[in-house]
């Protein structure tokens, strides 16, 4: 396909012309489109990736170059650029406790913006060959039979978000991973099936309120209308995937298994959550893919509005979590752990555990194996109340007492749980000196304070850690010589806290200097699917090695464990485990 070039007045044309039409909300008219000018065209023959990522507060893209470097990149965030959707952070609160929706035209007209971000950067979108996502897990878009329709007949001269409107779901107020007021659904399911082992067996959690499966119960108990009317139901990926595809994508296995309703062995819907969920559900599902499959070239409108190529593929598209484990490029020695709000770790498992308080996906790019999610409420928030209540809020004054006191802390342990932790199910703080064990009288009381804020710091952090590295055990993860760690988040820039995770965890620890994994991994997949469709099978490279073929790793050594880290910290995660199943039982 010859590719058109433009001039900066042709841009600037567009670019007026279409500030106009969004601000005055015209949505009928039609909107100036390069593509249908009279301009020379040029042959080209880059090859770009596209990747998107449909986050809870804004929808960005990214457009990296066939060496795997970045071209350009837009975004959209949904509270100021839309204001019209009046959310805050993202999403809408519902009438009810625990309920929160955002209407999915918002993230249509998104995509309308996003793009005319790209071109108006001048961005050649008919260099793209294949195009990826990555979007927020646990929403569901419920399409009406218009909906689907009119993805199939989309006009060139008009706005995407005016043809996708209202009428194109049956709900418009879709629930999305914020939203936690389905626990009776939660337990209706898991009680039809046999029980929370027994889901946790099947799908790699228990029910949680915020996933997909029991959402879809509740619309169907409470608007059974709007669940009948529904002819697809649609995860936020695969909602993606769908605008550019023209058609209702299916959704990709590692997103699926954040249902309650995936088998995660078979990677097949299971029939008995199904059954358990809502009548004729597999119709609207229909059958989950691989991460790498092409699902078809672009639809006719993008080709025609913004001047992709008519080759240009769709690739599945999939959840925020499982992209952001692709964009890391890491193998099943890495352990990811994420320091934010709430500490998260990812791992790569070759096995799925029966472990009831954690998640195990289906793996994003190693079709073959599990990949584990672990959530721990109490992260940065408790270190920084700590910092509070000892320093006055000074991070570096805290990074000087906490260098200052010895690995091991002098036998001084502390878990401090201030809000309800999710693995183990405990709340409140328990401190250890090197006196008390299970068995000592002291034990569920322990010490009420430590003698220094030096020894509080540490035992806090260590106590952090060593709380991770036994859960991420107990999950399946090994470790052993070859084992890294990779720090993300917020307090991954605090050089002490990492050190502290060096030597508990006894492996070197590594920042990634490309900092939205996610997004990144969106483009990477687009890459590697193409790569894979274009060779074959047998003489293909993994998705690891081919992506290291293309790009410098983005990884960084930060600090390294200390040689008697191991000897110091074994003999500590027994007393650890000791001390939370006491706090656990109170």
């Amino acid at each position: 396909m010859s590719i058109m070039k433009y001039t900066h007045l042709q841009i600037f044309v567009r670019k007026v012309l279409n500030k106009v039409l969004f601000k005055a909300n015209l949505t009928t008219e039609r909107q100036y489109c390069m593509c249908n000018s009279k301009f020379v065209p040029e042959t080209n023959v880059e090859q770009n990736f596209l990747g998107f990522d449909l986050s809870t507060q804004k929808l960005k893209a990214i457009l990296l170059g066939s060496d795997l470097s970045v071209v350009a990149s837009a975004e959209v965030k949904f509270d100021s650029d839309l204001p019209e959707f009046r959310t805050t952070g993202g999403a809408n609160a519902g009438p009810n406790k625990f309920e929160f929706f955002v209407q999915p035209v918002m993230w249509v007209k998104a995509m309308d913006i996003v793009l005319d971000r790209l071109v108006m950067q001048e961005v050649d979108l008919g260099t793209v060959v294949a195009i990826s996502g990555s979007a927020q897990q646990h929403g569901s878009v419920y399409w009406s039979k218009h909906g689907i329709a009119a993805l199939q007949n989309l006009d060139s001269n008009k706005f995407l978000h005016a043809q996708v409107d209202d009428s194109a779901f049956v709900v418009n107020r879709t629930p999305i991973w914020m939203d936690a007021s389905t626990s009776k659904q939660c337990l209706e399911m898991e009680t039809a099936i046999g029980g929370m082992s027994k889901m946790v067996e099947l799908t790699g959690s228990k029910c949680y309120e915020r996933f997909t499966g029991p959402q879809i119960r509740k619309i169907y108990q409470q608007r059974t209308h709007a669940y009948e009317d529904a002819k697809r139901i649609s995860l936020v990926s695969s909602f993606l995937a769908s605008l550019f595809l023209g058609k209702v994508a299916p959704i990709d296995y590692a997103d699926g298994s954040g249902m309650n309703l995936l088998d995660i062995r078979k990677k097949t819907w299971s029939k008995a959550c199904l059954n358990a969920c809502a009548p004729d559900l597999e119709e609207r599902l229909c059958e989950p893919v691989s991460g790498f499959t092409i699902l078809g070239k672009v639809s006719d409108y993008f080709v025609q509005r913004f001047c992709f190529s008519e080759n240009c593929q769709v690739v599945a598209c999939t959840g925020d979590n499982p992209s952001a484990l692709a964009g890391m490029i890491v193998d099943q020695n890495w352990l990811s752990v994420s320091l934010g709000t709430s500490d998260t770790l990812m791992m790569s498992l070759i096995e799925p555990p029966n472990l009831e308080q954690g998640h195990v996906l289906c793996h994003p790019t190693e079709i073959q194996q599990y990949m584990g999610l672990l959530c721990f409420r109490n992260g940065s928030l408790v270190r920084e109340a700590m910092n509070k209540s000892e320093t006055n809020g000074n991070w570096e004054k805290f990074n000087e007492l906490l260098e200052s006191t010895p690995r091991g802390n002098f036998g001084n342990m502390a878990i401090h749980f201030d809000e309800m932790e999710i693995i183990p199910k405990a709340k409140g703080t328990l401190r250890w000196n090197k006196d008390i064990d299970i068995n000592s009288a002291d034990a569920k009381k322990g010490v009420l304070k430590f003698s220094s804020p030096q020894i509080e710091i540490r035992a806090l952090i260590e106590g952090q850690m060593l709380h991770h590295r036994a859960i991420a055990e107990d999950m399946g993860f090994l470790f052993g010589s070859e084992s890294k760690i990779l720090a993300t988040g917020g307090a991954s820039v605090n050089k002490s806290i990492l050190q502290v995770i060096a030597d508990v965890f006894n492996a070197p620890v590594y920042q990634q200097t490309e900092s939205e994994a996610a997004l990144v991994g969106a483009a990477y997949r687009a890459a590697y699917a193409c790569y894979i469709s274009a060779n074959d099978t047998k003489d293909i490279k993994s998705y690891r090695d081919y992506i290291l073929s293309l790009t410098p790793n983005l990884l960084k050594l930060v600090c390294e464990p200390n040689k008697d880290s191991e000897s110091i910290y074994v003999p500590m995660l027994q007393r650890y485990r000791d001390m939370a199943s006491i706090l656990e039982s109170q």
